[in-house]
């Protein structure tokens, strides 16, 4: 007689239940929130960091279907690599670069009638609708050091998230 073998597995919630509250417990201690380290010998704060304010006081219209790439100025990206690790710094620098390259290659090839506007130098952009209607944006109060909006002259101007661009300027532009 052939008796097949049964394992018990009533365990393995028990396991699951443990794992859980491990990793809740060990999420919700208080972060420490002066943590000081040294880079390239320059002490520098373990804190939430906000990006510097733009040294340009600027405003670059824009009144036909656009994608507009933004950069920090060179001031703001000296004082971005002063407020943070040369790790972060580089790491953040090396996304913008080619996050922002692959979407102009994916705008050159799949959507070649929209123009490309990138800006270093001015605070503020100001998108005007066909309407005349006007939505004015600035920069000092978006976090990341880089990104892009789309903008087509008749909806509202949108930040998309530069992973996705393919997706994202099917949904908006919607060709």
């Amino acid at each position: 007689m052939n008796k097949a073998k049964t394992t018990n597995l009533s365990f393995l919630p028990l396991l699951g239940f443990t794992f859980v509250m491990s990793y809740l417990i060990s999420c919700s201690g208080e972060s420490k929130k002066n943590n000081s380290f040294k880079n390239n010998g320059v002490e520098k704060k373990d804190t939430v960091l906000r990006k510097p304010p733009s040294s340009f006081s600027d405003t670059l219209a824009i009144n036909f279907p656009s994608v507009v790439f933004y950069n920090p100025d060179s001031l703001q990206l000296k004082k971005i690599k002063e407020i943070t690790t040369q790790n972060e710094y580089e790491t953040e620098v090396h996304n913008c670069f080619y996050l922002m390259r692959n979407a102009r290659t994916v705008l050159k090839k799949y959507w070649p009638e929209i123009h490309i506007i990138e800006t270093s130098i001015n605070r503020y952009l100001l998108f005007v609708k066909v309407n005349k209607s006007k939505t004015c944006i600035d920069l000092n109060s978006y976090g990341d050091m880089c990104g892009i909006f789309l903008f087509d002259g008749k909806k509202e101007p949108e930040l998309v998230d530069m992973m996705n661009i393919d997706t994202a300027l099917g949904f908006y532009f919607g060709k």
